[in-house]
C-alpha cells in the first residue's frame, strides 16, 4: 500500500530524516514509535507532500507520488490527522470535516460524511458548533473525522492520544480499532508504544531520523 524509499529531509543544514525506508502493506495497522523530536511528524508531513526539498520516493499502490501535491494524495484515499489538529477556528465542525471533500471535489462526500458520523457520533452531535468552541479532546475527534472523510485507504495519525484525558484516549482507540474492519492501512505515530500496543500489528522505531522495524 505505502512504500517509502530512501527518504531524506533537511531543515537548513540539519538532517532530520536520514535515508528512511518503510513498507506498510494493505489492511495493516502499524506504529511509528519514537520520542519527541525523533522525526515522526516530519516523516508524516513528508509522506503527505507538505515538505519542500525532500529527497527520496513515496509510492502508493506502486505509483510514485514524490512530485504529487497534497490534494492529489487526499484524492487517492490518503487521510492525515496532524498532531496539532489544524482546524479552522471560525468554521463549524462540519465545515472543518468537509474541507478535504471541497479541495478534492469528492463525488460521494455526503455518503462518506454519513459514514464518518456513524463511526464518531460525538462529532455529529456538535456539527454546528465552531471549532474554537470545542475542548482540545473534542477537536481531536474532529481532526480524526476530517482525516476519515478522504482517508478510505490510508490513514496517517500523528500523536492521536497526546494531551487527551484517559477516557477520551480510550474512545479514540475504540474508533481506530473499528477501522480494522474497514480494511484500511493505518500508521500511528506515538511517543509511547503502550498507547498503541493493542492496536498495531507491526512497529517501526524512529530515532534521530532513522527507522528500524521491530
Amino acid at each position: 500500500m505505502l512504500t517509502v524509499k530512501n527518504l531524506n529531509v533537511y531543515f537548513g543544514s540539519q538532517q532530520v530524516l536520514d535515508n528512511v525506508s518503510l513498507d506498510l502493506p494493505a489492511q495493516m495497522m502499524a506504529g511509528l514509535i519514537g520520542r519527541n523530536g525523533a522525526g515522526k511528524t516530519t516523516f508524516m508531513r513528508a509522506v503527505m507532500g507538505l515538505i519542500d526539498g525532500m529527497q527520496g520516493d513515496v509510492e502508493f499502490d506502486a505509483v510514485n507520488l514524490s512530485k504529487s501535491p497534497t490534494h492529489e494524495r487526499a484524492g487517492m484515499g490518503f487521510g492525515y490527522m496532524p498532531e496539532d489538529r489544524k482546524l479552522v477556528p471560525e468554521f463549524t465542525v462540519q465545515d472543518n470535516v468537509m474541507l478535504p471533500a471541497w479541495s478534492t471535489k469528492m463525488a460521494d462526500a455526503d455518503k462518506r460524511l454519513e459514514w464518518v458520523y456513524s463511526l464518531i457520533p460525538e462529532v455529529a452531535n456538535f456539527r454546528d458548533r465552531r471549532a474554537n468552541q470545542l475542548s482540545g479532546g473534542q477537536q481531536k475527534l474532529v481532526a480524526l473525522a476530517r482525516a476519515l472523510l478522504c482517508g478510505n485507504k490510508l490513514l496517517l495519525l500523528d500523536e492521536p492520544f497526546e494531551g487527551v484525558a484517559p477516557a477520551l484516549a480510550q474512545r479514540l482507540a475504540q474508533i481506530i480499532f473499528e477501522l480494522k474492519k474497514e480494511g484500511m492501512s493505518v500508521l500511528i505515530a506515538d511517543s509511547n508504544e503502550q498507547h498503541v500496543r493493542e492496536l498495531i500489528e507491526r512497529s517501526f522505531t524512529i530515532e534521530r531520523g532513522t527507522v528500524t522495524v521491530q
